[in-house]
């Protein structure tokens, strides 16, 4: 072997390392961001105090970037130089990451709603009277009239949110080449027996970019919002209150940077590579090979649909387009693959986007410290099940149909950790006037009025406003005026109320009727009870991650190599365009009907959700995306049934190909009529 051919081989198999690490780097960037966007759900509803819904189709906004661009990518892309496609979308990824911290420089400071007036003057000596009784009820809840809220909405920045919706539009734009392209190219010129571990492998460094975006969502849900603008003693809320807003906007700077860094490998990488382990002098121009297993399971196709080696025109490109994806469509494991990761996707989606606010609402938790525990326990459970995929899938040499039988009993075993989830839960805050009465009775119905007894009746108090407070005897009041609190101490977050006269009603005599600015915490087998649920989600995590790799193989070895790229691109227009849309808004908009209690804005009108009544979003949230699971096993059992038949039709085909071969004349006759009509049904069912 000459030198030359030697430095051919290194430098192209430096070059496929190249690339299998900037892949893993890319996963991780976009995941990375991806997760930090999802953990700042919650932050951006309450900063700009629009309810669930409308949060909804902010974070589908990234499906919608997608949906407009995917199908031409993934067709024409193949065609193309794919690494730098690649290295484009990263670019485009980090401009839109860098959109969506944008109203955060243009937006005045955060204002929260509170019902009285904080002093932060440590030398002062007033004492603040929650409970005013020469205070109109009607001053307190007058709305104001339209030309005054708009002139207020638009000093305000209320609508500002639409930055935020495009930038993450622009983020769903850039990431559509990395999955099609990406792995195409990677198929193409990977080792047949080496693709399932390289798959896993590129994932689950994948995985840790959701790690790190959780646990940084974590970390800036404790800084305030105006970090460096305002004085934080005059700050009277903590990270734990339902109005708290962190540091939203720096974290997408952070992970703007990161994408943008990550698309600088791409810019070097070659058009094509030799195949892997093989030796290779001339470069073709489409890297489109035919591995022996798909051989083995794909029905033949008539030479028209071979790839040619000759170049082609971006005129013979798009008149291909509809036959390609008519072929495309006719396939039946295709079609059902499609309609399986759609609906799972579903669950997915709304289980990942509103799962911070279940265990805030659920639990008690903090924001922050719901996302924390996801980004620390879910997601390496699902990085390891990734892995053990993949390594299953290697280790046991499994075909097609064992990858299915993986996928599956995994969908399966993940559903039914899931349903045990709806009967985890803990009691429900006592909120008086929502989910108890002001004699500590459970509430059956609330309404404005139910916030209103004769222990505050001569207080006159604004019921629009949160501003809760903890007494003495464990419940919470929507705020110190309708505690019928008389007066105050102290400063800032340190402001106590005393003589609370609703708090003595379920009260003995002689015990101090004070109570403290935030929420009660939640009874103390709440703890144990969180415990055993996050129990059931890290396992059902993991169970759940191990269909993963299994699931994306069946896809691959179900489809022609010259439709590979289309495949994986229609795949994911689909999904995420029915998938990825829909999800956050409907969930969204089925979580606000469980709302007992709306913030106020400052120009008037409702804000953000401050309370959730907690056994209608627990049974509404769980009970949506378990239906989802168990739907999307039973067409999961539609692709096994599916796969296992065309590996039948295939088999008796081989038998009859080489029968004939062997066989007499008369014998070879018939099994030509039996190929041809096999080829008839290839042509009918087009293979991906």
């Amino acid at each position: 072997m000459s030198v030359e051919s030697k430095k051919t081989r290194a430098g192209c198999c430096s070059n496929f390392k190249l690339f299998l690490a900037s892949m893993a780097f890319v996963f991780f960037s976009k995941a990375f961001g991806g997760a930090y966007m999802k953990s700042s759900i919650t932050q951006i509803e309450r900063r700009f105090d629009i309810p669930s819904s409308l949060i909804g189709v902010i974070d589908g906004s990234f499906e919608m970037g997608n949906l407009l661009v995917v199908a031409f990518v993934s067709y024409f892309g193949a065609k193309l130089h794919r690494p730098r496609l690649i290295g484009i979308g990263c670019v485009i990824m980090a401009a839109g990451s860098f959109l969506i911290a944008l109203p955060h420089f243009f937006q005045g400071l955060y204002k929260y709603e509170t019902s009285v007036s904080h002093s932060t003057d440590i030398n002062s000596t007033a004492s603040i009277l929650p409970c005013l009784s020469n205070h109109s009820l009607a001053v307190a809840d007058e709305t104001p009239d339209l030309e005054a809220r708009t002139a207020c909405e638009k000093a305000a920045g209320s609508s500002m949110w639409i930055y935020v919706f495009l930038g993450n539009m622009l983020r769903g734009i850039g990431e559509t080449p990395i999955m099609p392209l990406g792995v195409s190219y990677l198929d193409d010129f990977a080792k047949e027996e080496n693709t399932p571990f390289y798959l896993a492998c590129i994932h689950t460094v994948g995985i840790l970019g959701p790690m790190f975006g959780f646990m940084l969502g974590s970390l800036l849900a404790k800084i305030y919002v105006d970090i460096g603008f305002v004085d934080l003693d005059s700050v009277t809320i903590n990270h734990k209150d339902s109005r708290w807003v962190g540091a939203w906007w720096l974290g997408f700077i952070v992970t703007g940077t990161i994408i943008l860094l990550s698309s600088i490998p791409f810019w070097f990488l070659p058009k094509s590579l030799p195949k892997e382990g093989q030796e290779q002098s001339q470069s073709k121009s489409t890297e489109l090979t035919t591995v022996a297993e798909q051989e083995n399971f794909l029905p033949d196709e008539n030479q028209d649909h071979e790839e040619k080696n000759k170049p082609v025109t971006f005129q013979e490109l798009a008149k291909d387009f509809i036959p390609s994806l008519r072929r495309l469509f006719k396939n039946n494991v295709f079609t059902l693959m499609i309609l399986t990761h759609l609906v799972a996707v579903n669950g997915f989606i709304g289980m990942i986007t509103f799962k911070p606010k279940f265990m805030e609402q659920i639990y008690g938790q903090s924001a922050s410290k719901a996302i924390f525990i996801i980004g620390i326990m879910n997601l390496p459970a699902v990085a390891l099940g990734i892995i053990t995929g993949g390594f299953v899938l290697k280790r046991f040499k499994l075909g097609v149909i064992g990858a299915a039988r993986v996928s599956i009993a995994a969908s399966f075993g993940a559903s039914c950790l899931l349903f045990i989830q709806i009967f985890l839960h803990c009691d429900t805050a006592e909120v008086a006037g929502l989910t108890v009465s002001y004699q500590g009775v459970t509430q059956v119905s609330y309404n404005q009025q139910t916030l209103l007894s004769q222990c505050n009746m001569g207080c006159s108090c604004s019921m629009k406003h949160w501003d809760p407070v903890c007494a003495n005897n464990g419940v919470t009041y929507a705020s110190p005026c309708l505690a019928g609190c008389q007066t105050s101490t102290g400063t800032g977050r340190g402001m106590m109320f005393h003589n609370c006269t609703c708090a003595g009603e379920m009260m003995t005599p002689g015990m101090n009727m004070s109570a403290v600015l935030g929420q009660c915490p939640r009874r103390s087998n709440c703890d144990f009870m969180f415990k055993i649920y996050m129990t059931f989600s890290v396992v059902g995590s993991f169970i759940s991650a191990c269909g993963g790799t299994p699931g994306y193989i069946v896809l691959l070895r179900s489809i022609q190599p010259d439709l590979k790229s289309l495949a994986l691109g229609m795949q994911t227009l689909i999904v995420r365009t029915l998938g990825g849309i829909p999800p956050p808004i409907y969930f969204g908009a089925l979580i606000d009907q469980t709302c007992l209690k709306w913030g106020t804005k400052n120009c008037g009108g409702r804000g953000a959700c401050r309370l959730y009544d907690a056994n209608k979003f627990r049974m509404t949230f769980l009970g949506l995306i378990t239906g989802l699971y168990f739907l999307s096993n039973m067409l999961w059992g539609g692709v096994y049934r599916t796969v296992v038949k065309r590996q039948k039709k295939l088999t008796l085909r081989n038998q009859a190909k080489e029968n004939g071969l062997e066989g007499n004349a008369v014998e070879n006759g018939h099994a030509n009529i039996s190929i041809g009509k096999n080829k008839e049904d290839a042509d009918n069912e087009s293979t991906i």
